[in-house]
């Protein structure tokens, strides 16, 4: 087709078809790529979408985020931003259009105030994680993540075989990710950082090991106190740690994931029943950064444990409470975090 002839909906079409290649021409994931698809959909395409590319004006740009910025919160307008000009910067470098209108804009839209939500403290991280013992399906994958700082989709896709109870250690291979397109399925972790070994302590060890021989009866249909060598039962290579209980009128399958968006509904409603209403399951993965840090333990060994950037992680934990504490062996700490987080 004729460039010039080409709409703003029409090149979006195309730009998602190709899998939205950004400056460094390399496709987004799929989720990410579905999200791309929603956001232009929804908030450009009926405003913008049957101008010509090569007619459109930085003030048709503006005047959509000016109206987007009256009806969205600052975090989706800024969304809306970032993949229409990611768009409109490959059509640039394609040739499609003579330059990117966005460089022309009045003002970027701005991405508020980012959620990095209060972390919480030792006392604080025990009554929450102990208040879950009350689900029998909760508590453990609450009380690993907050033991661990895993992000919620690691969490969830952690098998029996990326755990080491020898080596007190689990693996980080995949994250779990839910798709329009494929469904639920498993893709590597987003950069090199996120795969990594973390170190256990020893009351999260005991908890997966306690979960395991739980797995195992029921693998081999031995009742709770039968006396067996569990040794001999072998799970299979796929079993999750977590696995998802089946749907009405369907049989129980160790390789059966959850449903993330569920989890994280369930884990708010019993977090707002304990009184601590707005804290997220990703709050977890915060606190556990920020108590590390306030115990002295280095930076670069806080962002290691939890797959992050250091620069990230110190930007983060400056908007995060915290206290002064002086203590750098990461094992002394989280097993000393463990003991507050179980209880007695």
């Amino acid at each position: 087709m004729d460039p010039s002839k080409i709409t703003v909906a029409q090149w979006i079409d195309q730009w998602i078809a190709a899998g939205a290649p950004g400056r460094k021409k390399v496709k987004v994931g799929q989720r990410t790529l579905e999200r791309y698809e929603e956001l232009l959909r929804v908030h450009v395409k009926p405003k913008l979408g049957t101008k010509l590319l090569q007619k459109l004006q930085a003030t048709d740009i503006d005047k959509l985020y000016t109206e987007l910025e009256a009806k969205l919160a600052p975090m989706t307008v800024n969304h809306v931003h970032s993949c229409f000009n990611s768009s409109l910067s490959t059509a640039e470098r394609k040739g499609m259009i003579a330059s990117n209108p966005m460089t022309r804009i009045e003002q970027l839209p701005s991405a508020g105030e980012s959620d990095h939500g209060l972390a919480l403290d030792e006392g604080e991280l025990k009554t929450l994680v102990c208040g879950f013992k009350r689900s029998v399906t909760m508590y453990v994958p609450v009380a690993v993540d907050a033991a661990t700082g895993v992000r919620r989709n690691e969490l969830l896709a952690f098998r029996w075989t990326d755990f080491d109870a020898d080596l007190k250690t689990l693996k980080v291979e995949r994250a779990l990710e839910i798709t329009k397109k494929f469904g639920a399925r498993y893709k590597p972790p987003k950069t090199w950082r996120g795969k990594r070994t973390i170190a256990l302590d020893d009351g999260t060890v005991a908890l997966l090991l306690a979960e395991r021989e739980k797995h195992q009866r029921l693998m081999a249909g031995v009742p709770d106190g039968a006396v067996v060598d569990l040794s001999l039962i072998r799970l299979p290579d796929d079993a999750l740690i977590f696995p998802g209980m089946p749907p009405a009128g369907q049989s129980f399958s160790f390789a059966r994931p959850r449903d993330p968006s569920a989890f994280s509904k369930r884990f708010r409603r019993t977090a707002d029943d304990l009184g601590f209403e707005g804290f997220e399951f990703h709050h977890l993965r915060g606190t556990h950064a920020t108590l590390l840090l306030d115990k002295g333990v280095p930076v670069h060994t806080v962002a290691e444990r939890i797959g992050d950037d250091p620069a990230v992680l110190l930007r983060n934990y400056a908007k995060r409470k915290r206290s002064q504490t002086a203590d750098t062996s990461v094992s002394s700490v989280i097993n000393a975090m463990s003991a507050g987080i179980y209880g007695s």
